[in-house]
């Protein structure tokens, strides 16, 4: 089971807010104190909310749900695209495309477009067209695989998001929130957390505490992963199993068919018999009578 502890959290600097004049009264509960003009956060708070975050996380990748890390900040985009690629999951590290949840249709066409492009490259077709065509065809791709790289492969919205900052991603926070899709989130102290699932509160801007929350999150997906792949593998194997014992028992019944045949053969023998020796006894009858006769 993955773990940060208090220590963690400090060395990171996940305690040190935004600036008192900066702040949402709805994360006073989550402020410890403040100093020099800037709020600290309560770090058990922090710690005891990212350990049930994580619980879910692993859970839900346990039960083979997917998760998006969502973080177009530029500080966050490397360490997004890192905690994607190593669970295998979605991200979204450049501009949020409205509707890209709740009109994942329309996404999806985007999407098919890019991948038509890159197969236009792959294939050769990209070569018959003009020069003009083809840089206006690569502009296109640019910008279509810039926004929709880290969604390329989902072929549906996802069971979670992962957000570090709601106010940066307020669009991608609000469609979550429209579909029910259950949000954990990274929430500052100038931050509103109404409506998020899973409010962590700390730092969301410093590049330490950013990647310790991603690493954190990414290592407890992992974990759910392998809980899945096993479960999945022993079903496989009971599967197996099952069938080799339904098999068997099939070949036990066709082995035993044979004596009871033989048994029922003797039988029929056995009633030829008693009846033959009936119509001799019957025979014999018929003819004593006869001689009686004359």
């Amino acid at each position: 089971m993955v773990s940060v502890n208090i220590r963690d959290l400090l060395d990171a600097g996940v305690h040190f807010g935004h600036q008192t004049r900066r702040w949402n009264p709805r994360m006073k509960p989550y402020i410890f104190t403040q100093r020099n003009g800037i709020y600290i956060v309560d770090l058990r708070q922090t710690a005891v909310a990212f350990r049930e975050a994580l619980n879910f996380l692993r859970d839900l990748a346990a039960d083979g749900g997917s998760v998006m890390f969502v973080g177009t900040k530029r500080q966050a985009q490397d360490a997004v695209r890192d905690a994607a690629e190593r669970t295998g999951m979605y991200f979204v590290n450049q501009r949020w495309l409205g509707g890209l949840l709740t009109n994942f249709t329309t996404i999806r066409k985007s999407v098919a477009r890019l991948k038509d492009i890159e197969a236009m490259e792959e294939d050769g077709r990209m070569q018959l067209l003009t020069k003009k065509e083809v840089i206006k065809l690569r502009r296109e791709k640019f910008k279509l695989f810039r926004n929709l790289e880290g969604i390329k492969e989902m072929e549906r919205i996802p069971d979670a998001i992962f957000v570090l900052d709601v106010r940066c991603e307020h669009i991608a926070v609000r469609e979550a929130m429209k579909l029910n899709i259950p949000i954990v989130a990274i929430v500052d102290t100038n931050c509103d957390p109404e409506g998020i699932d899973f409010v962590v509160p700390g730092n969301d801007d410093a590049l330490r505490s950013i990647r310790l929350f991603l690493s954190a999150a990414a290592d407890s997906i992992l974990e759910g992963r392998g809980i899945h792949e096993k479960a999945v593998e022993d079903a496989a194997l009971q599967a197996v199993e099952e069938a080799a014992s339904q098999e068997a028992e099939a070949d036990g019944d066709e082995k035993a068919s044979p004596p009871q045949a033989a048994a029922a053969m003797e039988g029929d023998a056995e009633v030829d018999e008693v009846e033959a020796v009936d119509d001799g006894e019957q025979v014999e009858k018929t003819e004593n009578a006869k001689e009686s006769k004359k």
